[in-house]
């Protein structure tokens, strides 16, 4: 089960996940809440990763979608504290270089400025 969090840095949106993202319900609802959130103006996202134990490839799905759905609104989806599994997925299918990666959320969200 995934949960996730919604708070503000600096004017960019930060989504803290935790626990296992593995797509389904707990996926739609997060892409829900970007979805009512990019209504709302708020266009640059950092996820902090930092508390994900796991992620199989639904929950790689579900940040692919929220990248497209943040850049179809005009701004960016970057990742924060990636822990070596989530890197490691990201590394095997080739979207380490399509995310963004900082060591912290502060770094990630200044690097919007």
């Amino acid at each position: 089960m995934m949960r996730f969090d919604v708070g503000d840095q600096d004017g960019v949106l930060v989504v803290t996940l935790e626990g296992d993202a593995m797509g389904g319900p707990d996926g739609a609802a997060l892409l829900d809440r970007l979805h009512a959130l990019r209504q709302e103006g708020r266009r640059n996202v950092v996820a902090d990763l930092g508390g994900l134990s796991s992620m199989n490839s639904s929950g790689l799905g579900m940040l692919i979608a929220a990248l497209s759905s943040v850049r179809n609104g005009g701004g960016d989806l970057r990742l924060a504290r990636v822990g070596d599994r989530v890197r490691q997925l990201l590394v095997i299918t080739k979207l380490a270089a399509v995310f963004r990666q900082f060591p912290t959320v502060d770094e990630a969200a200044a690097s919007f400025q």
